[in-house]
């Protein structure tokens, strides 16, 4: 009896570690765009947002912004999906008023400034979808050089006199896109 109950652990351990082997998890390879998110308050101990995004960052590696972000096309304002903006309370972006909710957020690229656009479409992978029948609200903000350059694109928010500023960095590319109450 004792050798059976023996060989039948000795069974029972193999099965078990055949089985662990063959229902391995595979995960994938960090993405070459790490997920960010940025907000304000910026202050982890605040719990009390006003706004929120959350996006990729591309790496410049060398690369024009112009050839990644092209001059008058609709891009996702960073990479993989489109950023998803997290209004916790109704703003004006420009003279429209956006109710508070989950947004995409989209940009349009040119030389001397950028249209931002907030859009009801979720779950977006790049800007290959976007329909202009969805956007919200959009704003023409002007772009100025920084003698720092960024090799990820960058989000942060300022709080300003009337609201909260979005600012958005990326080689030596500045914006600042008002949000207001």
């Amino acid at each position: 009896m004792k050798k059976l109950n023996f060989v039948t652990a000795i069974t029972f351990a193999f099965l078990m570690l055949f089985s662990f082997n063959t229902q391995a998890q595979d995960f994938k390879d960090l993405d070459k765009s790490p997920m960010d998110v940025a907000a304000f308050p910026s202050n982890y101990k605040e719990s009390n947002k006003l706004i929120k995004v959350a996006y990729s960052r591309p790496m410049l590696k060398g690369r024009a912004i112009e050839k990644l972000a092209p001059n008058g096309k609709v891009w996702r304002t960073g990479a993989n999906e489109a950023p998803e903006l997290t209004l916790y309370t109704d703003m004006k972006l420009g003279g429209t008023t956006v109710k508070a909710g989950t947004y995409t957020f989209y940009v349009i690229p040119g030389e001397k400034e950028w249209t931002a656009i907030i859009s009801t479409d979720l779950n977006v992978w790049g800007s290959y979808f976007y329909d202009e029948k969805n956007d919200v609200a959009r704003i023409t903000v002007p772009v100025s050089e920084d003698t720092t350059s960024l090799e990820a694109f960058s989000m942060a928010f300022e709080k300003s006199d009337d609201g909260v500023h979005m600012h958005m960095g990326w080689g030596t590319m500045r914006l600042a896109v008002p949000f207001t109450k």
